[in-house]
């Protein structure tokens, strides 16, 4: 179980203090999607508010923290009611502490005024918005079914209402997206001046529509030089309005970068609850079911709703550490490193961190370990090489 921790003698890095809560329903799948969704339940979204807060009560106790990540899925199928029923059930169990972060996904067709009063008064401090591509031949690629007026619309909401942070998320390298398509995306992006950019390339996952759609021929991905490209005119273009590119994919207007986000590449530990929800608490990795029948119904019988269950032995822990800091650009710092793993930094890597220096893919300070702007792109082909 992961909540036996009162009177253990655990580090502060493996103590919580962050909150993830899954909620899965969505109007459609997006034919990149593979993650924990429900399509046509929303008969059942108060049933699976009455499981979330059964298991979130085993914590027996209130456990501050400070920052709540609602994601999905599509957090804001809800209706305002049921918000507001999420938002009291994290206050009394996962009470917000110190200089705290909320954060929310949003897709811009579901995000109305009342929803996102609600959440500002529970104090919402950060809107995360699905907005992927302000092109309908993009979006009709993607699945995606809002309109631009929406994302206009709620981004005018959403300051009306004195949230502190809007960021907006970005698809790039679509089949047959040119380059000029994909910084016309990233114009009319800046043109709304939100605070955070998060930009992702396309994959393919396994299983997915768009998967299915590719593997028989009907869309053809772009060639990974073109796709580098347009990662290359993400980095310059937002760089250049001043946006901190502090994560491969995540750049912020200073002051504004997601905090809750950083716990993950800190590799600190953090709660999740919900169908899906992963978490990780004293060194112990845990994955919730994706069936949202199943979760329901172990959650409200008092079973365990846990599918998945890793204790990772220091080694890994520490490989595991090490790839989630190089996520970010400042790397990974050899002392603080040393002082969460026990291991130093050269031990894990060996002789292969010094081919990828030299090869102009990593950099090596003597302080620090980080990716080189060349790297960033080759990012999780590095991390395999390096160990």
């Amino acid at each position: 179980m992961l909540f036996t921790l009162a009177n253990n003698p655990i580090p502060n890095w493996r103590l919580p203090e962050a909150a993830y809560i899954h909620i899965p329903f969505c109007a459609q799948h997006c034919g990149y999607c593979d993650f924990a969704i429900a399509i046509g339940k929303d008969a059942i979204r108060d049933n699976y508010l009455d499981a979330l807060e059964k298991e979130i009560s085993k914590l027996g106790r209130a456990h501050p923290v400070q920052s709540w990540f609602i994601g999905g899925g599509t957090p804001t199928e809800l209706n305002a009611i049921q918000l507001e029923r999420l938002c009291k059930i994290l206050k009394q169990w996962l009470p917000l502490t110190g200089e705290a972060e909320f954060s929310i996904e949003a897709n811009p067709d579901s995000t109305t005024e009342d929803k996102l009063a609600v959440l500002a008064n529970y104090g919402l401090t950060r809107l995360s918005l699905g907005v992927q591509s302000f092109q309908e031949p993009v979006l009709q690629l993607l699945d995606r079914k809002h309109k631009n007026p929406q994302v206009e619309r709620v981004i005018e909401d959403a300051r009306k209402l004195k949230i502190p942070s809007i960021s907006i998320d970005l698809i790039f390298g679509s089949a047959g997206q040119s380059l000029e398509s994909w910084k016309y995306d990233l114009t009319r992006g800046l043109a709304m001046q939100p605070d955070h950019f998060s930009t992702y390339g396309l994959t393919y996952e396994k299983g997915t529509p768009l998967w299915k759609r590719m593997n028989r021929g009907e869309i053809i991905p772009l060639e990974d030089t073109e796709e580098l490209a347009h990662y290359e005119a993400a980095i310059d273009t937002l760089e250049a309005q001043g946006m901190d590119h502090y994560e491969i994919s995540s750049f912020a207007k200073k002051g504004k970068r997601c905090w809750h986000n950083q716990v993950y590449w800190e590799n600190s530990a953090y709660y999740g609850f919900g169908m899906g929800a992963a978490r990780y608490v004293a060194g112990k990795r845990e994955v919730n079911t994706r069936d949202l029948d199943s979760y329901i119904q172990k959650s409200l019988s008092g079973q365990e709703t846990i599918f998945q269950s890793e204790q990772l032995e220091p080694r890994e822990e520490a490989v595991e550490t090490l790839g989630l800091n190089l996520r970010r650009m400042q790397g990974a710092n050899r002392e603080r490193f040393f002082m969460r793993t026990g291991f130093h930094l050269n031990e894990i890597t060996g002789p292969k961190k010094d081919y990828l220096v030299q090869q102009g893919l990593l950099k090596d300070d003597g302080e620090s370990l980080s990716l080189t702007r060349r790297g960033r792109h080759l990012a999780d082909w590095i991390v395999t090489k390096l160990f």
